[in-house]
């Protein structure tokens, strides 16, 4: 019996009748697990609810109402868990939007019952259904090889290897592999929980919260600040046991302390790609992954197939160059060959549909691979005796000589842009060398005719590219095609670096070279799939962030390398379920703005870390300064509060989403931020806490003579405090994404009012706040009178003059003697 694929060999399989597989769901054994496609709602109340800082902030606010401090305790709850209630709507939004989208692009399953195929949801499966499997598909269930048919599976997913692993009759295959070429049936074994990949393969498809480069970097300055915190909170709880503080103060200064994580950080960063992944849905880009946006702002280097990404995919015959036969000879030869493989691709279905043939029943049949690059069928019948390959032509020249005349016809139309496969035959059936784990080309073929094909271009392919150098990326097109065809349409797409190399060209070369020629080259023609996904890894040790598209089964190692995998909704059932992002509608015009997107939000997300951390310093370095000078806690629990909301919380709910995108430095955030962050904390503490200073003098300079520091009236300085730190945060917006030139020293010209604006509208805010007395009481400040108030805002803008200089001088990076901007 042959090993290869028999083209009837689903004839006699004739599966459960439908009444059996009924009966087999009813006795429990269907296959009944559904993957989820997003975390359940008890994950996302659980991730938001029960946090560490949260659990710090609800102790605290159980301890201001056994104090009777109920404002204080309330603000607690309105601040931190009112952000918390909005993320989880948020994040319950974007569950609902995943699992409807995730609904309608659920892989398949085809079974044989009574006889016919069926395709069926994965879930209806039971015990005994025979499941027929094609190039790509994914095999759902564990079983066991039955049939004539042969295929070969990539079962990396289970064993992290990536050879290709062959089976043929009595070869059992596991859940979470997939189909390369070939087809073939296998009966199930084992269903649902039962399934040996089934917690792998559940780990693979469902929602995953992997932490993106962004927020691993934030995690550490939450962590820090967090020890921070810690060590303050000590340092209270001694001087509360040593001196004599009220445990109102422990409450008071303990919460103080706790408002130093930035809590809302994180909640802002969800928010904010939460809306970049509702925009792409928008466009017609489904994100499957949790980091995926993060992937999108970090990415600089585009890997894409030709096929299906560059091109619609839609392959036609337009030319026959007969060799050794006539043409009218050749065309019947070809139409019977594409009628009778069992195995198609887009190269066999041009030939089908270009030429009507018989459908015949071979003796044996290789399907075509993208590491062997060829097919071929072998025919036992009278007239059509022998073996017909179809192959690339440099590697069908291996058994046969090709003449000058060939070899030029082939040249010129690769230049043309033309997919140029070659139609061999050999006379001897015994020649075809196969055994059950190889298969060997045939040797003295004979050439027979040569095929050329077209492959529209996509029409938004010009434009696309175009919008991807506009974002910064560099675009690497990777092919199986010969490199020469590759690089005429990569021209006619609109590339102009061109610079090509073939996979023979790399076989040759060293791991050096090899790491070399994939960073200087940008077409890579003959590349097998293992040289596919070597380069994408070359590329990512060299450093680069590398997002690769795909859309046949040959590309699932190379998406798998890549730091983002992107896949086509026309493509595989393998290449979708490895993709962190699925194209709909095959939009691939749609990409260049998802990137700007997500360059727009990580710009978006830096901007408020920046005022987050100029925040959380300056309230750190004022503890620890007037504990030396004064030992006083500058702040109560409610100025910490509106100093945190006003300066920071309101401001970062419309920075991401005004945030325009941008090319990042590629280093680390935190340093790219310290031009920035370094000179606004330094010189806005200082003058915080000569205000704060000041103010405690004329309040010690207002007491009878007999009085001590005891009796002094904190809330007067407190005030001054809370009021610098307000107009400093907010004047630190203009700052930060400058209107006008005046404003230019720690970021570039912006140009956008509307950041201002909303600084203002704050600051009248906080005027607001002071002028009704109830809201003044609430927030426990003292009315400081209308000259106090205009004395430090002309501080607080000779503040800015001075910043500025310091930014513009570039004495830290000077100082440093590093280029921080």
């Amino acid at each position: 019996m042959s090993n290869l694929a028999d083209v009837n060999q689903t004839d006699s399989l004739q599966g459960l009748t439908e009444h059996e597989a009924g009966l087999r769901r009813a006795a429990g054994q269907g296959n009944n697990v559904l993957l989820q496609s997003s975390r359940s709602y008890s994950h996302i109340f659980r991730e938001n609810l029960f946090t560490f800082i949260n659990a710090i902030f609800f102790a605290i606010s159980l301890v201001m109402l056994l104090l009777q401090r109920v404002g204080d305790a309330i603000l607690v709850v309105v601040v931190i868990f009112g952000g918390v209630l909005v993320n989880i709507y948020q994040e319950i939004w974007a569950k609902q939007q995943l699992d409807r989208i995730a609904l309608l692009n659920r892989p398949r399953a085809t079974v044989i019952r009574e006889g016919r195929e069926q395709d069926i949801d994965p879930t209806q499966i039971v015990l005994g259904d025979i499941v027929l499997v094609r190039p790509g598909d994914q095999i759902v269930v564990d079983g066991e090889v039955v049939g004539d048919g042969r295929m070969e599976v990539d079962e990396s997913l289970l064993t992290g290897e990536s050879d290709l692993i062959p089976k043929y009759l009595g070869v059992p295959v596991y859940s979470g592999s997939f189909c390369v070429s070939g087809t073939a049936c296998y009966q199930v074994q084992k269903v649902g929980t039962e399934t040996v990949a089934y917690k792998l393969t559940a780990g693979a498809r469902a929602f995953r919260r992997i932490l993106t480069p962004l927020q691993v970097e934030i995690n550490v300055v939450i962590r820090v600040f967090m020890l921070i915190s810690c060590f303050l909170w000590v340092l209270v709880a001694i001087s509360f046991v040593s001196r004599d503080h009220s445990l109102d103060d422990l409450a008071q200064r303990a919460a103080v302390i706790a408002g130093l994580v930035p809590a809302g950080l994180l909640i802002a960063i969800t928010l904010a790609y939460g809306l970049g992944a509702v925009r792409m849905i928008g466009q017609d880009v489904l994100i499957q992954q949790a980091n995926a946006v993060e992937s999108l702002s970090n990415v600089d280097t585009l890997c894409l197939d030709k096929t299906g990404t560059l091109t619609t995919n839609q392959i036609t015959l337009q030319e026959i160059y007969p060799i050794a036969t006539p043409e009218t000879e050749l065309r019947p030869l070809l139409a019977d060959y594409a009628a009778s493989t069992t195995a198609g691709n887009r190269t066999s279905e041009a030939i089908a549909h270009a030429l009507s043939g018989q459908v015949r029943r071979p003796k044996a049949e290789v399907p075509f691979s993208s590491a062997r690059k060829w097919s071929a069928i072998a025919f036992d019948d009278d007239d059509r005796r022998g073996i017909y390959v179809l192959g690339a032509p440099e590697v069908l020249a291996t058994a046969m000589p090709l003449s000058p005349e060939v070899t030029a016809y082939i040249e010129t139309k690769t230049e043309q842009g033309l997919r140029v496969v070659l139609f061999a035959y050999s006379p001897d059936l015994a020649m075809l060398k196969t055994d059950r784990d190889r298969v060997q080309l045939p040797y003295n073929l004979v050439p027979l005719g040569i095929l050329c094909f077209g492959d529209q271009l996509r029409p938004e392919a010009y434009e696309t590219l175009e919008g991807f150098a506009r974002a910064g990326i560099e675009v690497k097109i990777i092919s199986g095609d010969n490199p020469q065809t590759v690089a005429a349409l990569a021209k006619q797409a609109g590339l102009t670096d061109t610079r090509l190399v073939s996979g023979s060209q790399l076989a040759e070369m060293n791991s050096a070279q090899f790491a070399q020629a994939a960073i200087n080259h940008t077409i890579f023609g003959r590349i097998s799939p293992e040289q596919k996904a070597a380069l994408i890894k070359k590329l990512r040790d060299s450093g680069r962030y590398v997002a690769m598209i795909g859309d046949g089964v040959n590309d699932v190692l190379s998406l798998k390398q890549a730091n983002l995998a992107i896949a086509m909704e026309s493509g595989s059932k393998a290449t979708r379920g490895v993709a962190d992002i699925v194209l709909l509608k095959d939009s691939f015009g749609a990409l260049p703005r998802a990137f700007l997107e997500g360059q727009r939000i990580r710009n978006g997300i830096q901007d408020v870390l920046k005022l987050f951390l100029v925040r959380t310093f300056c309230v750190t370095l004022l503890i620890f300064a007037t504990a030396i000078v004064t030992n006083i806690f500058p702040l109560q629990n409610k100025q910490s509060a509106i100093v945190a909301l006003i300066g920071v919380g309101f401001p970062t709910m419309c920075i991401p989403i005004w945030a325009k995108p941008g090319i990042l430095p590629r280093r680390s955030m935190v340093r790219s931020m310290l031009h920035f962050v370094v000179p606004a904390t330094l010189t806005l503490t200082m003058v915080s806490l000569l205000v704060y200073l000041f103010y405690l003098v004329v309040a010690v300079l207002n007491l009878p003579p007999v009085s001590g520091l005891a009796q002094v009236n904190h809330a007067f300085p407190r005030s001054a405090l809370v009021t610098i730190l307000v107009m400093g945060e907010l004047l630190l917006i203009p700052f930060l994404k400058p209107p006008t030139t005046a404003w230019v020293g720690g970021e570039p010209l912006s140009g956008d009012w509307r950041y201002s604006i909303v600084a203002l509208l704050l600051l009248l805010g906080y005027l607001l706040i002071i002028a009704i007395p109830p809201l003044r009481t609430f927030f426990e400040l003292y009315p400081l009178g209308g000259v106090n108030y205009l004395f430090i805002g002309l501080v607080a803008i000779e503040w800015c003059f001075f910043l500025r200089a310091v930014w513009r001088s570039r004495f830290l990076d000077r100082f440093l003697g590093v280029d921080l901007s």
